[in-house]
């Protein structure tokens, strides 16, 4: 698997990370924000083991991305109860009430 689409898709791939580096906190994983050196850099600091360690286990790891691991669900089309913004249903009408004053204005 390229490197440059688990990066670019990170948000998606943290609990695949998560789940394989159960020593990586929520914070590790947003520093790291799909950098692959940020990520070796971290698996040695949490694991104690040397950089070429971390980096064989990091190849390994990435050898098992799949294309699953990057699918999405399909959100449905809009208005639809599957996904899409709800606001925007069929007979949707916004308010005609004002929304009154902000707190503090005179």
């Amino acid at each position: 698997m390229n490197w440059g689409r688990i990066e670019g898709n990170w948000k998606q791939v943290t609990g695949r990370a998560k789940a394989q580096w159960g020593k990586l906190s929520d914070d590790d994983l947003h520093v790291v924000a799909g950098r692959r050196d940020e990520l070796a850099g971290k698996i040695q600091e949490r694991y104690a083991v040397a950089k070429d360690g971390a980096e064989r286990k990091l190849s390994d790891w990435e050898k098992q991305a799949s294309d699953t691991w990057f699918a999405q669900a399909d959100p449905g089309p809009v208005g639809s109860r599957r996904g899409g913004n709800s606001s925007m249903r069929a007979g949707y009408r916004p308010s005609s009430r004002p929304l009154g004053r902000w707190v503090g204005s005179t």
